[in-house]
């Protein structure tokens, strides 16, 4: 099963979440939590990792409608979105969330939702790469 949307760029690892955090913004997301993973693993268990941050971010419109049709999709919100590095390049990658909808069954109105969401990411993700 293909869960994430991703493209690569050749941002600088800082420039790169700068750009991701500015074209969520503009789809009406907002980083409601941020993981540094690098930092992260450094400090729990003294390893190195290359640049990693997790974006939690939420269109707080479509998580309303989302919540009130499923309670319990609170379980899979925010959307995240990862920004690393991978050599020379940065990816970024956001989670599908048409996946969502075969997780909570079969139901038209949080398939619009999801649609939506998935829509909003891939410009994120498509400005990202350009």
């Amino acid at each position: 099963m293909n869960y994430a949307m991703r493209t690569v760029s050749r941002l600088g690892f800082a420039d790169a979440v700068a750009k991701t955090r500015e074209a969520l913004a503009r789809e009406g997301f907002g980083v409601i939590t941020e993981i540094d993973v690098q930092k992260t693993m450094k400090e729990k268990l003294g390893v190195e990792q290359r640049p990693y941050v997790i974006l939690g971010a939420c269109n707080p419109q479509l998580a309303h409608r989302a919540l009130a049709m499923e309670p319990d999709v609170g379980l899979l919100l925010p959307c995240n979105v990862v920004v690393c590095e991978s050599g020379p390049q940065m990816v970024v990658a956001a989670i599908d969330p048409s996946t969502m909808s075969g997780l909570v069954g079969e139901s038209r109105e949080f398939d619009a939702v999801a649609r939506e969401a998935r829509e909003r990411l891939s410009r994120v993700i498509a400005n990202i790469g350009s």
